[in-house]
C-alpha cells in the first residue's frame, strides 16, 4: 500500500476519501432495483425514511400494475396507497408518485427530464432524489446527499455544513463532475458497512488515518 501525506485541506480530504473508497468499493451501484429512469424516480421517492430493501419488496407489484407514467398518472390513489403502505408515510408517498407521473405526462411528454430545475418541480422530488436519478439513470453529474454522506463528510472534516443542499454545493467543486454520483454511492456503502452511525468500526476503516473523529 502506497504511503501518502496526510491531507490538510477539506478538498484534499475529499480527494483522498474518493481515491480510497474507489479502491474499497470498485463496484459501487445503486441498490434500488429499477429498469429505467421512471422506475428509479418512483423508487427513490419511496425510499425516503425507508430502506432500499423494503422499497425493492414493494416496487415489483407497483410497476407490474402501473408500468408507465401514463398508467400511474391515472391510478386510483387508494390502490397505490395499498401497494406502498409498508414503506411508511404511504399516503404522502402515494400522492407524490401519482402527482409526479401526472407532471411527467403534462409537462414532459411522459419522459423523465434531465435538468435539475425540471426534476425538482415534480411532486416529491427534492435535490437528493433528482441527483440520484441524474447520476444513476441519466449519466449526468449529481451528488446525492443522504444521512450517510452528510455524517461521514462531517466526521472527516470535509464540510461543516449541516444542510444537505449546502453540503452538496460545497462538495461539488471537490469532486470531478462525472464522478460525483460514484463518490456519493461509495460514501453510502461505507456508512452502511463500516462507518455505522451507532457504532463505527474505525479499526476497519480505510479513512481512519486522516479522520479527526477516529483520532487517526
Amino acid at each position: 500500500m502506497r504511503l501518502m501525506a496526510r491531507p490538510r485541506t477539506p478538498k484534499g480530504r475529499a480527494r483522498r476519501t474518493h481515491e480510497l473508497l474507489a479502491e474499497e468499493y470498485p463496484e459501487a451501484v445503486c441498490e434500488l432495483d429499477h429498469e429505467n429512469p421512471f422506475q428509479l424516480l418512483v423508487a427513490t421517492i419511496l425510499s425516503a425514511q425507508c430502506t432500499d430493501k423494503r422499497v425493492n419488496m414493494v416496487t415489483p407489484a407497483l410497476f407490474a400494475a402501473y408500468p408507465t407514467p401514463a398508467d400511474l398518472a391515472e391510478a386510483p390513489l387508494a390502490r397505490v396507497e395499498e401497494l406502498v403502505r409498508s414503506t411508511g408515510f404511504f399516503a404522502t408517498k402515494a400522492r407524490n408518485i401519482v402527482g409526479m407521473a401526472q407532471g411527467l405526462l403534462d409537462r414532459f411528454d411522459g419522459t423523465v427530464p434531465t435538468k435539475m430545475s425540471d426534476l425538482v418541480s415534480l411532486p416529491g422530488v427534492g435535490r437528493k432524489t433528482a441527483n440520484v436519478v441524474r447520476s444513476v439513470a441519466l449519466g449526468l453529474p449529481g451528488l446525492p446527499v443522504d444521512t450517510h454522506v452528510a455524517r461521514i463528510t462531517g466526521l472527516l472534516g470535509i464540510t461543516e455544513q449541516k444542510d444537505p443542499v449546502k453540503i452538496e454545493l460545497e462538495l461539488n467543486p471537490m469532486v470531478p463532475a462525472a464522478e460525483r454520483g460514484e463518490f456519493s454511492l461509495r460514501l453510502i456503502l461505507h456508512g452502511r458497512r463500516v462507518c455505522v452511525a451507532r457504532r463505527p468500526r474505525c479499526h476497519e476503516c480505510v479513512l481512519a488515518s486522516f479522520c479527526p473523529s477516529a483520532g487517526g
